[in-house]
């Protein structure tokens, strides 16, 4: 017998789910740093994207604003901000979908998307499940598809190292050890997508977050 799999609320404790938003908005310039990662996936119409980790849904929302002929899916194991991108969704008239379920485990066909998205949710897993879900997420690409992830990344520098320690501490270091490495490239070519790179930085008060990009080979 094993455990079932378990999520961590997005700011830990269910009670403080309501202050993700803005929380987000605040601490990891949101609207710059999902509208670089936007501007880099280039999804064209027609495209099936995953946003995994949707949490929200603001990128999944937010995509489909950009790229309405995109088909466009969020997956989320926490039920509750669930429910709040599909509130949001219905406000905003997006055609978006929502489904529960654990990235190390995608409940999703083989070659099933044409991108995969995904913004500060990496730095929540184990490095177990760091590479269980990148090699999930090339089982889900379809032959050429392409991973990008916004994340906490190596710091820049002292500083950014010193504001990064409230992030490491909050979410364990452990689980943060190998964002701090800006080890995501070496996970993802190890799980066997190709031309993984990081492409972008910004500075936040909480740290160096990096912009990634790795591709499932054609």
């Amino acid at each position: 017998m094993t455990d079932a799999p378990k999520y961590l609320p997005a700011l830990r404790w269910k009670s403080l789910t309501p202050l993700f938003d803005g929380a987000v908005r605040v601490t990891a310039r949101e609207t710059a740093m999902k509208g670089r990662l936007l501007d880099q996936a280039d999804v064209r119409p027609g495209e099936s994207v995953l946003d995994l980790g949707a949490g929200t849904g603001t990128l999944a929302i937010r995509l489909k604003a950009r790229t309405p002929a995109a088909d466009v899916t969020g997956l989320d194991a926490d039920p509750d901000v669930l429910s709040i991108a599909r509130r949001k969704a219905a406000e905003s008239r997006c055609d978006v979908r929502f489904a529960e379920g654990f990235s190390t485990e995608l409940p999703f066909p083989a070659g099933a998307f044409d991108v995969v998205l995904s913004t500060l949710f990496f730095h929540h897993l184990t490095g177990a499940d760091k590479r269980a879900t990148l090699s999930e997420v090339r089982r889900v690409l379809k032959p050429g598809g392409r991973l990008h992830v916004a994340d906490w990344g190596r710091p820049a520098d002292p500083l950014m190292a010193a504001l990064f320690l409230s992030v490491r501490a909050f979410d364990g270091f452990e689980v943060t050890a190998d964002n701090a490495r800006g080890a995501l490239p070496a996970l993802s070519e190890e799980a066997g997508l190709d031309d993984a790179t990081e492409r972008r930085r910004f500075r936040t008060v909480l740290g160096t977050l990096s912009l990634y990009s790795a591709r499932r080979a054609a």
